[in-house]
């Protein structure tokens, strides 16, 4: 994706109503709630301590009657999380709040209940169905790896089997570790790693850091596939491929050690 389109789609994904009118224009909904998602949370990272520390004052505003989703439009931070800062400060621990969450006719107060299901509705990030979006995601760009390769016949490891077989579950795996090393686009490439994520600058320069680097120099040369869209021209750290959907017309071979 070429970055003035990148800056539109970021720039303008704000609320859950903006994704509906880009859906209207024909984008891809995976792209869009991907987008928003990273924004929505490089967002909290950058404001999260800032509420926090007026989680207080939000309680007294909450409790003078502010709904939860004006304090949350207030101050710019998604509902839930909003909502989890009130019910935290006023003494409910987090395991008995996300109960709440997942059914609010428990509380006592029919009023927090609907507040509590409105701000479930308005947070497509971290409410219940946020979280299982993320997760469908998820598992849907490791499906259409997984097919990928069985469609070629090409063998590999997942990392739930590399973690099984090497009984380390904090250690570094690619989701799909090749059997043997293949010829991908005439480059030797021994793993590839599935991201339901955008790759854009920021993105792209923390799963290097974090995953994509230690894999080149535990493994040597891989493919990152981001399956909802990358930037054009990012940088590639040595031994990396970067992919997006496209993946799929494409095709390895064994690789030729001659």
């Amino acid at each position: 994706m070429e970055y003035g389109e990148y800056q539109r789609l970021y720039k303008g994904l704000n609320t859950p109503e903006d994704l509906q009118a880009f859906l209207d224009e024909g984008y891809d909904k995976n792209l869009l709630e991907t987008l928003y998602n990273q924004k929505v949370n490089r967002t909290v990272k950058k404001k999260y301590h800032i509420v926090k520390k007026n989680s207080a004052r939000i309680l007294r505003m909450w409790k003078r009657g502010k709904s939860i989703c004006e304090i949350a439009d207030e101050y710019g931070f998604p509902p839930i999380l909003t909502a989890m800062m009130i019910f935290q400060e006023d003494g409910c621990g987090k395991k008995i709040f996300w109960e709440y969450v997942r059914d609010p006719s428990l509380l006592d107060s029919e009023e927090t209940a609907a507040e509590l299901r409105e701000a479930s509705e308005r947070d497509l990030v971290y409410s219940i169905e946020g979280n299982e979006r993320s997760k469908e995601r998820g598992q849907w760009g490791e499906g259409l790896l997984w097919k990928w390769l069985d469609d070629q016949g090409v063998t590999y490891k997942t990392e739930a089997d590399e973690r099984q077989e090497d009984g380390q579950q904090g250690s570094k795996t690619p989701d799909c570790l090749l059997d043997e090393p293949m010829d991908f686009c005439g480059k030797k490439i021994y793993w590839i790693e599935s991201k339901a994520s955008f790759g854009d600058a920021t993105e792209f320069k923390f799963n290097s850091t974090k995953q994509l680097i230690p894999y080149t120099e535990l493994f040597g040369p891989g493919v990152v596939v981001y399956w909802t869209g990358h930037l054009d021209g990012l940088e590639c750290p040595k031994n990396i491929i970067l992919e997006d959907i496209g993946i799929l017309e494409k095709s390895l071979k064994k690789w030729n050690k001659e």
